[in-house]
């Protein structure tokens, strides 16, 4: 579902910072459904074609669905990364914006969710949308303005009915690890992503050793996390893709950029076969598509076989 592009939403944030959770075991309190992993990213695009270059001939991966307006103009292309993922392409709005539409997450209840977050504080539509890739969605809004979707598939559902199709031997990963968002503020996004959603903090990560930059926050019922990309001021607009963005996990950084190497780059599309390790000690590599949004191509295991020490440096003020 196209929402409006990603903004600080100041009431949003006052409501959710102002929760009151119900106490563990309160009576009349709705348990919290299973929040198995991330389902999807979504972003705009500024020409679909060229979009659809660098997902489908580039990264490799196919497109088998688009979702179409009343009036028949494309509203969203699919691009499959494994049986329960996808990355949503959507025709820009308006150019020179935040490329960022919504991230999903995967529930076992989609109904059950709604319910919960309502008992939260939580601000959620009156019911449940039926939907063509899922059986059941709804969207709420983080403390940062983002657009969170919740997806319930079944058997009815275009995802499971197209489990095992639509996977070719060209894409350059089989997962998707994490979805990053910029976060403004930590203790509120913890509170909703932690408190209420019962994400688990794994690791914090500083780029410079003097300011936290990154906490991730694994989904309570499987291994996919989301990372806040912490910052204090605002960046440049060309630069909000660099932080939103997505990570494909892959077993060996150096052979997935040898061969994204010999494949062809569609216009605007930006990769370097540059191996960086992180502060998590994984090795990875980068590719922006022709919009600017950041794809992480990365190994899930740190090149030393230890976990990195989480930071203790201040977050931004």
């Amino acid at each position: 579902m196209i929402t409006e592009n990603c903004a600080f939403a100041a009431a949003g944030l006052g409501l959710i910072l102002g929760l009151l959770p119900a106490r563990a075991g309160e009576a009349g309190t709705p348990a919290r459904p299973r929040i198995l992993g991330v389902a999807q990213v979504a972003f705009y695009v500024h020409d679909i074609e060229i979009a659809r270059k660098f997902y489908r001939d580039f990264l490799g991966y196919e497109e088998p669905m688009a979702l179409k307006n009343p009036d028949g103009s494309l509203r969203a292309a699919l691009i499959k990364i494994d049986d329960r993922q996808t990355v949503q392409l959507i025709p820009e709005i308006a150019p020179g914006t935040d490329r960022l539409n919504h991230i999903s997450l995967e529930t076992d209840d989609a109904e059950a969710m709604r319910l919960y977050l309502k008992s939260k504080g939580i601000v959620v539509p009156d019911q449940v949308t039926k939907g063509l890739v899922t059986a059941a969605f709804f969207q709420v809004k983080d403390p940062d303005g983002h657009t969170v979707e919740f997806m319930q598939f079944a058997p009815d559902s275009w995802t499971l009915r197209d489990a095992g199709q639509h996977l070719p031997g060209t894409r350059l990963s089989l997962h998707m690890s994490h979805a990053g968002l910029m976060v403004r503020h930590l203790d509120a996004a913890i509170k909703f992503y932690g408190d209420v959603l019962g994400c688990t903090e794994t690791w914090r990560g500083s780029g410079d050793g003097k300011q936290l930059s990154w906490v991730n926050m694994k989904v309570p019922d499987g291994t996919d996390w989301v990372e806040f990309m912490l910052y204090e001021n605002m960046p440049a607009i060309d630069r909000i893709g660099t932080n939103h963005h997505f990570c494909l996990v892959v077993p060996d950084v150096a052979k997935v950029a040898e061969i994204l190497g010999r494949r062809p780059l569609p216009t605007g599309a930006v990769f370097s076969t540059s191996i960086l390790t992180g502060s998590d000690h994984k090795r990875q590599i980068h590719a922006y598509d022709p919009d600017g949004t950041r794809i992480e191509i990365m190994e899930p295991r740190a090149v030393d076989g230890l976990p990195a020490p989480s930071s203790t440096v201040p977050p931004p003020n």
